[in-house]
């Protein structure tokens, strides 16, 4: 059932050293903490989307095609949820400049 994550999981860990490393500074308690919670949120998005692609596939197309939605389905909301964490993270480390 998680095998999309067990083939996405190289490409996840290179996106979250990515969104962990960039931008190097400020890098306090809060900004951990956010980042932590961020990648967390990102992927239990995903494994939500998922199952539940899995299960509104239409089967009458074969099983594959489930496999083949839940991937997709779950790839955007991965990077939709870390883009979205990114853009609200440079928003905030802006207005504590």
């Amino acid at each position: 059932m998680n095998l999309a994550l067990l083939l996405f999981l190289p490409w996840f860990l290179i996106l979250g050293a990515l969104f962990w490393v960039y931008p190097r500074q400020p890098r306090g308690a809060r900004r951990v903490l956010f980042d932590l919670v961020s990648l967390g949120a990102s992927v239990g998005a995903f494994l939500l989307a998922i199952h539940w692609a899995q299960a509104i596939a239409d089967s009458r197309h074969g099983h594959m095609w489930q496999q083949i939605l839940a991937t997709a389905v779950g790839y955007g909301v991965f990077l939709a949820v870390l883009g979205a964490a990114f853009a609200i993270r440079r928003r905030v480390l802006h207005s504590r400049r």
